[in-house]
């Protein structure tokens, strides 16, 4: 049986995301969709699309997707899923599971990978993760989960952003942009996204073109920090201080979930490079959300793909370099305070 595709949906309360899930549930894509809700609240998709309401776990809804609840442990409702679906009891194609707005999706994410039995039948295809535009300020200078959430994504998308001007729009935009260059950001009205948008995006997939906005590249260049000499006093009109207080005036947000990138032309050296991995996943890897890169490695004529989260970390050969293609590596960490001179500094002692 070929491997599940699985989708975790994530966003902070209110973000919005039962209303995708609707929109989504509801699009003529001819896909079934069996839905894992991590709880019924108050927004449960129930209202227009099940068929009966039932104190059942899974319930068939009327355009022939399945939703459950989870009562118990995800990895035994995924695994009951695939069971029923190897079965005949099951029809569904693909797999959403849309998270508490508390929860830190890693966890769900890692479910995926440490689980045989889940990992024999699904394959995580990308963490979506939804903004609320209106609140998101207040809820990422608060909220250490709302930050994870956006460190984790593979797609971001900003919902509600009607209600603030566009100046504030651009500087949530920009914001997050810091927090994750690797998750392309979307506004989305009521609900409204493209299926292309959502399915088979391939985020955790180590062959997947690595997207890094390269304009953020040039921003690391000079980066905006006071070390490097940037005025951050209440005159600074740089887009990424413009949260403004209650006030009126802007303060600068320093998150604790940023990004950086590391870049170089010097092959690495492999035992090297696996030492300072294993030695760092070792200490930092509770707060290393994501980190993803493409690797020129001594003695490989293929680009080496590496990608993980938290602890677990992979790596796949990619394509051959192409004749005449400088090679490079060029690597993107997303993390909670992680120590970002220790880690350049690594990896720099790492090439050849």
């Amino acid at each position: 049986m070929p491997l599940i595709p699985a989708t975790i949906l994530t966003g902070f309360l209110g973000s919005g995301k039962t209303t995708v899930l609707k929109r989504i549930l509801s699009e003529a894509h001819g896909q079934k969709i069996a839905v894992i809700e991590n709880e019924f609240g108050e927004e449960n998709i129930d209202s227009d699309i099940l068929v009966s309401d039932t104190t059942e776990q899974i319930i068939q809804m009327s355009n022939g997707c399945i939703c459950c609840t989870i009562r118990e442990d995800l990895r035994a409702t995924l695994r009951d899923l695939a069971e029923k679906k190897r079965k005949g009891e099951l029809d569904f194609d693909r797999v959403v599971i849309e998270t508490t707005g508390l929860a830190d999706p890693g966890p769900v994410a890692q479910t995926f990978f440490m689980d045989d039995e889940v990992a024999e039948s699904y394959l995580l295809d990308a963490i979506l993760t939804l903004v609320d535009a209106k609140h998101a300020p207040e809820t990422l200078n608060d909220r250490q989960e709302a930050r994870r959430q956006v460190g984790f994504a593979d797609q971001i998308f900003i919902s509600k952003s009607e209600l603030v001007s566009a100046q504030a729009l651009q500087a949530l935009q920009h914001r997050l942009k810091h927090m994750n260059p690797r998750a392309p950001q979307h506004t989305v009205h009521f609900g409204d996204v493209a299926i292309k948008d959502f399915f088979d995006l391939r985020g955790f997939n180590l062959n997947a073109k690595l997207d890094i906005d390269p304009d953020f590249l040039t921003a690391q260049d000079h980066d905006h920090h006071h070390d490097h000499g940037h005025d951050h006093s209440e005159a600074c009109d740089h887009p990424s201080h413009a949260h403004a207080d209650h006030s009126g005036h802007h303060h600068h947000v320093d998150d604790d979930v940023k990004s950086f990138v590391f870049k170089s032309e010097r092959a690495f050296d492999p035992a090297k490079l696996e030492d300072f991995l294993g030695a760092i996943v070792n200490i930092y890897g509770p707060r290393m959300l994501r980190y993803k890169g493409v690797l020129y490695m001594q003695g490989s004529e293929r680009k080496v793909i590496f990608q993980g989260v938290h602890q677990l970390m992979g790596s796949d050969l990619g394509p051959a370099w192409a004749p005449g293609e400088t090679k490079n590596s060029k690597l993107v960490f997303i993390g909670i305070d992680l120590p970002k001179d220790i880690l350049l500094q690594g990896m720099e002692q790492s090439l050849v």
